[in-house]
């Protein structure tokens, strides 16, 4: 061998030691940063997915909607007030009946006003309505300039359906349940879009790691091909050995721009999800550890039945059932409406003589209903309701049973999880000094093209299994803390580590920042001073 090709191999170890090793010397945090590019570790890319991700914001909005329908609920049992008025003028030929029952076509004109206030009250235990109403009405007849008044100092009445559907007292039942569900689903739906922002963190982590060896690979095959090219002139190696080393250069080439393709559509859907703008470049910073912790099973499982939205759900679709069962019922059978009114009422040409001396009034009426024939109409909805009760009972136990499952085998998945991780970072370290040996010894001439092969193919294969299992943890991680609204690494409910959420990212890495209070705690904030 001849000193040329000696001193080639002598600088393609040297080259090969180097461009192995230096993803792992120097990893993204140390790179030279630009002023035009936004380096992201994940605690800032989830920050900004809360703050300011379509998702999140969705999720915010829906949360506010169903704070309204509350509030609207809670006004019902509330004294309501209403002033109401409809003034009109009168100025046509009408048909006006006599004393005497004939009729006769006469010219009205006439200026009419009047004014009432009502104070309504529900009753939630028996569905009726309390009320009190005063009023006056004004009445002017313009062609003989006379007036005329009519008052209603005070009136109280009451109304009630008697065999009726009560929904005052059914909505007492459920929207409570609905309101703390909706409540439940936001606290829930935080820690979901952060558990989608390590899907994607993690994605575009890969993808662009993927760019690196795809780069690194080709750079070696390159290297490795025109070092060939010296061999096969001397005779060390075959023209087969040659043509193999020639595709596989060509075939590293390929692979390093298809990764930059696939690197360019994760960073897209990347900047999408988080809301930024599609020009700003993006470099992620890999967390280098995972916190090392076990979460106990029994204390998961309670902590999920109180503070996750499903037996919440489980219990409002029981009791909507119930609810229409009675609605059933009561469209079926016998109905009766009761209306009560007493007070106080006079007329007089003039608004003292309206209010002097009033008179009482009394009016009661009750209104009755019995189907006689219906076809069985009624009676098949009170069975289809009864039915869709029945029915809905058996799906919330098992829903009930396949959440308990789901929270036990998330528990499980997540335990086991750091250990993966810790073995697919030692695997990479393995495969990464294999590559190295396989790499220098093949170049010595000691080892064969298809075992360099094999250990370029683990080293990738590790590389993209240990940012799996990275994605994994953390997925399990923000996962797990959506079903029992804990984080049982710090010990604190996740609503009260809202509260404490660092709102200010580091400067200096292209991050928005932001001294105000965040949104989620805001929107949290307002809904329980409900």
């Amino acid at each position: 061998m001849n000193i040329n090709v000696m001193s080639n191999i002598k600088s393609y170890i040297r080259h090969t030691v180097l461009c192995t090793l230096l993803p792992f010397l120097a990893p993204p945090a140390a790179e030279a940063q630009t002023p035009d590019t936004m380096y992201l570790d994940l605690k800032q890319a989830i920050h900004l997915a809360l703050e300011q991700s379509p998702t999140a914001r969705s999720a915010r909005h829906t949360f506010l909607a169903q704070h309204w329908n509350y509030r609207y609920f809670r006004a019902n049992y509330l004294p309501s007030v209403t002033l109401t008025s409809s003034p009109y003028i009168n100025n046509e030929i009408n048909k006006i009946t006599q004393g005497d029952g004939t009729s006769r076509f006469l010219r009205q004109s006439q200026f009419s006003a009047d004014l009432a206030l009502s104070i309504n009250q529900n009753v939630s235990w028996t569905g009726g309505t309390f009320f009190i109403k005063s009023g006056v009405n004004y009445l002017r007849e313009l062609e003989s300039k006379t007036n005329m008044f009519s008052s209603v100092p005070v009136s109280i009445g009451y109304q009630q359906s008697l065999f009726g559907h009560n929904s005052l007292k059914w909505d007492r039942r459920i929207e409570p349940l609905r309101y703390t569900e909706a409540k439940k689903n936001y606290a829930e739906a935080i820690e979901l879009v952060a558990a989608s922002t390590c899907n994607y963190f993690f994605n575009l982590a890969s993808a662009q790691s993927d760019v690196v060896t795809a780069n690194n690979n080709y750079a070696n095959a390159d290297t490795l091909y025109r070092m060939a090219q010296g061999r096969y002139k001397i005779g060390t190696i075959t023209e087969n050995e040659m043509l193999q080393l020639e595709i596989r250069r060509l075939s590293e080439e390929t692979n390093a721009m298809d990764a930059q393709i696939s690197e360019e559509e994760q960073l897209k859907s990347f900047r999408s999800f988080l809301g930024l703008a599609q020009d700003i470049p993006i470099r992620l910073v890999l967390p280098d550890t995972v916190p090392q912790f076990e979460v106990p099973l029994a204390q998961a499982l309670d902590l999920a039945l109180q503070n996750s939205p499903d037996p919440v759900y489980y219990e409002r679709i029981r009791r909507e059932a119930r609810s229409n069962l009675s609605y059933a019922k009561a469209n079926a059978g016998l109905k009766a409406d009761i209306y009560l009114q007493f007070g106080l009422s006079q007329t007089g040409n003039t608004m003292g003589e309206a209010y002097s001396h009033p008179l009482t009034q009394e009016y009661a009426s009750i209104s009755v209903s019995l189907p006689i024939l219906d076809w069985g109409r009624g009676k098949g909805k009170v069975r289809v309701a009864r039915s869709q009760q029945e029915l809905t009972d058996i799906q919330a136990e098992q829903g009930m049973e396949d959440f308990r499952q789901n929270v036990q085998k998330l528990v499980s998945q997540f335990n086991m999880q750091a250990r993966k991780v810790r073995i697919a970072a030692l695997t990479g370290k393995r495969a990464e000094h294999r590559h190295t040996v396989a790499m220098r010894l093949y170049i010595m001439g000691q080892n064969s093209l298809l075992d360099l092969n094999d250990a370029i193919a683990e080293r990738n294969s590790a590389r993209r299994s240990y940012l799996y299992a990275m994605s994994t943890y953390w997925s399990l991680y923000y996962t797990l803390r959506s079903m029992t609204g804990y984080d049982f690494q710090h010990n604190t409910p996740i609503t009260d580590q809202l509260k404490t959420l660092p709102l200010t990212p580091p400067q200096g890495r292209g991050v928005v920042t932001t001294e105000n209070e965040h949104p989620l705690v805001g929107t949290l904030r307002a809904a329980s001073d409900i």
